[in-house]
């Protein structure tokens, strides 16, 4: 079963056979202090670590499996979740501000004002990355700016800040003498757990977001479409790093939560499949879920999500369904990009994380792509990679990552089923949604055309009120309408001045 809440889940694995031996899972509360924030408790975060793998520990032993046998241990984690620290009392100074977080938007926006054209690529020369909330450099700049301790530890040079990855690492360092050696972001993760270490090869993660990352070897391609260039992975102190093309989708696993918990159309993550298999149709329903604004290919943080096409047939069902057609088509914009970018369009797809256990998703995705869907029979490759990771790190060297070593690994193919003709239908009516979705949000002031705030950008209309407001005293009075009174006006009167005050 899929459940599309954050969590800590350790793992153990055989070096030679990759099968999973033993996990244990603890989900990880979020809060949500205002509108669009989104944070984690640092130390729940620490505790939920120790408590899963002394449950896996447990389980090992159960199994008659010596813990001893553990040779190294590797991270992986969400990339763009950020934290602050002290490094002299090894306190967090603030919540870990989750990746999908939106507060930074002023401070993006703010940024973007600042570049030349108004342009939030100006910095991807240097970073491959658009100026985005997504990103942890803005999230710090947030904290700066907003959290006395955060300011304070920095001026005194006592603040450390990182990814959990970093904060989990510096806490905890060799645990019971086992070796943290391999430490990758969890979409570089899923790379290396899928074996796509050629050059051209893809993967998708269907997690919370959805992530879609091609090797694009050890020379970065700078995108033209939307997409962010990362470093994929650098396994070895003498290897050389690899590079990848990457697409980011906010809301993928988190739109099934979201009718879980706020529409409450159905109780189970699994009833999803269900109730859209019953009608096997959206019925004309298309469902933008933009929630945290849109990734890529667009990085646009005012977007909001959108349910339109709506009939009086539309029902829960249909919505189900279209839920899992926007996670479907969010992956045919970035693929799309993917294929721009690099000249050589994708055959197949290779998917993983839980939400690939949703066979109608997996199937429409085959359809809307047009091309075959490839997921292996252990949909943990997150976990899996940064096992090899770690464990064929020098001074370890448990686990081979040359091809002819490799496991061979069992797969599940999905082959479209509809014509290409019905899947650019319905494609572009998804587009079009889309563009409705724009421009819904901003946080930027009033501006008096010359890219200043101004008071009096409300000056015409204050003129307007008051000149109306004259001009009816004035009506009523010529009309014998108007009875002055050294009391009060009478409630009728009282209610038209309150009327034009307000506007």
């Amino acid at each position: 079963m899929f459940t599309p809440v954050p969590s800590s889940h350790p793992q153990v694995f055989n070096a030679k056979t990759a099968e999973l031996l033993s996990h244990h899972q603890v989900e990880i509360n979020q809060s949500f202090p205002k509108e669009g924030w989104v944070e984690e408790d640092p130390k729940e975060i620490l505790q939920s670590v120790y408590e899963c793998m002394e449950r896996t520990c447990e389980k090992l032993t159960q199994l008659n499996i010596d813990i001893s046998n553990i040779k190294a241990i590797g991270v992986t984690n969400q990339r763009e979740t950020t934290l602050v620290w002290d490094k002299e009392t090894g306190e967090p100074l603030y919540n870990a501000i989750v990746w999908l977080d939106l507060r930074t938007q002023s401070t993006v926006e703010r940024l973007i004002n600042k570049t030349p054209g108004r342009n939030k690529n100006h910095l991807k020369h240097k970073t491959g990355l658009p100026i985005s909330t997504y990103f942890s450099a803005v999230k710090l700049r947030w904290l700066m700016d907003n959290v006395d301790e955060v300011a304070e530890a920095v001026l005194t040079h006592r603040a450390m800040f990182g990814t959990v990855d970093s904060w989990l690492i510096w806490k905890s360092g060799s645990l019971s003498g086992i070796p943290i050696s391999g430490c990758l972001g969890d979409q570089s993760a899923a790379l290396v757990g899928q074996m796509c270490f050629q050059e051209g090869q893809a993967k998708n993660t269907y997690g919370t977001g959805c992530f879609l990352l091609r090797n694009t070897g050890a020379k970065p391609v700078m995108s033209d479409h939307g997409l962010i260039t990362t470093v994929a992975y650098k396994l070895g102190r003498d290897k050389p790093a690899c590079y990848a093309l990457e697409g980011s989708v906010a809301i993928a696993g988190a739109v099934v939560r979201w009718l879980k918990d706020n529409l409450g159309i159905i109780q189970t993550s699994t009833e999803l499949e269900k109730l859209a298999a019953s009608v096997g149709t959206s019925y004309g329903c298309y469902f933008v879920p933009a929630f945290s604004g849109l990734y890529a290919p667009y990085w646009e943080p005012s977007a909001r999500g959108i349910i339109c096409g709506l009939t009086q047939f539309t029902n829960k069902s249909h919505l189900a369904f279209a839920a899992l057609e926007a996670v479907c088509f969010q992956t045919r914009e970035i693929l799309d990009a993917m294929n721009q970018d690099s000249g050589i369009p994708l055959t197949q797809l290779q998917v993983d994380g839980g939400m690939t256990s949703n066979r109608l998703l997996m199937q429409l995705q085959a359809d809307i792509l047009c091309i075959p869907v490839v997921k292996p029979s252990m949909p943990e490759t997150t976990a899996l990679g940064a096992a090899m990771a770690a464990g064929a790190a020098e001074g370890v060297s448990v686990w081979s990552l040359c091809p002819e070593d490799l496991s061979e690994v069992t797969s599940e193919k999905f082959e479209p089923q509809i014509n290409p003709e019905e899947s650019e239908f319905r494609y572009a009516r998804w587009k079009k949604a889309v563009q409705r979705a724009m421009n819904w949000e901003t946080t930027e002031p009033i501006s008096n055309g010359n890219g200043e705030t101004s008071i009096f950008s409300s000056v015409p209309l204050g003129f307007y009120i008051l000149g109306s407001m004259l001009m009816l005293i004035g009506a009523k009075y010529i009309a014998g309408q108007w009875r002055f009174s050294v009391d009060v006006l009478t409630v009728h009167e009282r209610r038209t001045c309150t009327l034009y005050e307000h506007g």
